[in-house]
């Protein structure tokens, strides 16, 4: 039996129930984490809620506290009997009348799911979107919110073309990032990725890497990836490894990709 963790309770999934008039279903008015659970603990936990509080901020919308969501998570992951796993958590905003405006004191709907899942390593082709530009100036290019079309268009673009990504550029044709992944690259000057200005969101896996100075911001255009030593798409859940760009082969890093896998896998 698959266990959600719903608004404060464990259900079987065929049970729990949200409203059909929730904004999250009807408008995409919400947030979500993905986050790796290690040995029945969630990794980095805390960053994540910063994260999704920020969003919260920019939405006006109240988001779980970390004490709340670190309860739930134990409590699903011995239920559903996992030890390494893949948890979503997502936010949205609540049921609401009909119209854009949020009422003025929506109950959020939180929903934890939790699936088997490890960190994983793939190398990739990858195509840039001719479809899907990230909008720097937006506030919503900085927020992981549910309303995730822009990566899907995007991401069906890349299927069509035989590539497993798409990297997107931003309104002024630099480099931000790809539908679900920070990119890194390597040059000259050393591991470089988007800035955070770009219209990149502020992954965990990146924020972790800038902390450790192993990557420090640039802007990227285009061309820079084409002629860079090696290309990397990270998240919390994986590094990956872009071997072709377009249809042009790309070089592979393999001292730089085995570095990368350790610091990610690693907890801390």
């Amino acid at each position: 039996m698959t266990v959600v963790w719903l608004n404060g309770a464990l259900l079987a999934r065929d049970e729990a129930r949200i409203s059909p008039a929730d904004r999250g279903f009807t408008l995409g008015d919400g947030l979500f984490e993905t986050m790796r659970a290690v040995g029945g603990q969630v990794l980095h936990l805390p960053r994540h809620m910063a994260r999704l509080a920020s969003g919260g901020g920019v939405l006006g919308m109240p988001v779980p506290q970390v004490g709340v969501v670190e309860e739930a998570a134990t409590a699903l992951l011995q239920a559903c009997g996992l030890q390494n796993a893949v948890l979503r958590l997502s936010v949205a905003r609540g049921e609401g009348p009909r119209g854009l405006l949020p009422p003025a004191h929506a109950r959020p709907t939180v929903l934890l799911t939790a699936a088997p899942g490890e960190f994983s390593l793939a190398h990739i082709q990858a195509v840039t979107s001719r479809l899907i530009r990230r909008d720097e100036a937006s506030p919503l290019s900085y927020i992981k919110s549910l309303n995730y079309l822009p990566g899907i268009l995007a991401r069906q673009e890349a299927e069509r073309l035989g590539a497993q990504d798409a990297l997107l550029l931003n309104t002024q044709g630099r480099v931000a990032e790809s539908t679900i992944s920070n990119l890194l690259v390597a040059t000259d000057a050393g591991l470089l990725t988007p800035h955070g200005a770009e219209g990149a969101l502020a992954g965990i896996a990146r924020e972790r890497l800038l902390e450790q100075n192993l990557v420090r911001e640039a802007r990227l255009a285009p061309a820079d990836l084409l002629r860079a030593r090696g290309v990397w798409l990270v998240n919390s859940l994986s590094l990956r490894v872009v071997t072709a760009l377009d249809g042009t082969p790309l070089p592979v890093d393999e001292p730089h990709t085995a570095h990368l896998e350790q610091c990610l896998r690693q907890s801390v």
